[in-house]
């Protein structure tokens, strides 16, 4: 009985120091998983963080892409009521007008940490759904963008640049557009050949041009327009996600 007794003493005693282990390695395992999890967490935050820094730079970059690509469309059409009769009188103004049409810049989208999400296979991070669909919504109108942006380049090169170079003197054209834009300041005010720009507003090809870039620049102002209003509900969501760690 003894002996019975030490022995069950022992089993219970065992089974103690076993389930102690057991419960040991469990809370070790919690804890690391705890800990990883925190890890992932502050990296995502501080995606966040960077990707919100990209739509500032974004909204701060559209906002001067549309005003630049507005007067393009005033100046395109003013260059169009030429075209349609209005009397030659003044040739600096048609052609500070028409070079204000043919200078143009593709946008850039600020999508560093997106790309380093993609390439680092890190996307999945990103917790919260809506900001992720947005990211990529974000990405399919910036393509969007860049296709309408290739389209008048296109129709730029083809039916701007090439009538023009074949009928203007280009170093006086940029000269005398370069003294307008700066107020004197560089360039010069170098007189312009009537002739030439009687002959330019002859060429039906030229006026497409900026028939086209009316359009054209309208198009890409909503794509831009629309881009903005995605980074700043992005910018929204990701507050909101922030806001909920604090």
């Amino acid at each position: 009985m003894l002996t019975e007794n030490k022995f069950s003493k022992y089993l219970l005693y065992a089974l103690g120091e076993i389930i102690l282990v057991v419960i040991g390695i469990l809370m070790a395992l919690q804890i690391n998983n705890w800990n990883e999890a925190r890890k992932i967490r502050n990296q995502e935050l501080k995606h966040l963080v960077d990707l919100k820094t990209d739509f500032e730079l974004n909204i701060a970059e559209i906002n001067q892409y549309l005003d630049t690509r507005k007067s393009r469309i005033e100046s395109a059409n003013k260059v169009l009521e030429y075209y349609e009769g209005k009397p030659l009188t003044d040739i600096n103004d048609l052609n500070f007008h028409a070079t204000n049409v043919y200078i143009w810049y593709k946008f850039t989208l600020h999508d560093n940490t997106y790309q380093e999400l993609i390439n680092s296979g890190n996307l999945a991070i990103i917790s919260n759904d809506s900001i992720k669909n947005g990211l990529l919504d974000l990405q399919a109108l910036y393509k969007k963008l860049k296709n309408e942006e290739d389209h008048f380049r296109y129709d730029t090169e083809v039916l701007l640049y090439e009538p023009s170079y074949e009928t203007l003197d280009l170093n006086d054209l940029i000269k005398n557009y370069t003294y307008k834009v700066t107020s004197g300041q560089e360039g010069e005010d170098v007189p312009l050949s009537r002739p030439y720009y009687e002959a330019l507003l002859k060429n039906v090809k030229h006026k497409n041009g900026f028939v086209l870039a009316v359009f054209e620049h309208s198009v890409m102002n909503q794509q831009l327009s629309d881009m903005k209003t995605m980074c700043e509900h992005l910018i929204q969501l990701i507050n909101k996600e922030v806001a909920t760690n604090d």
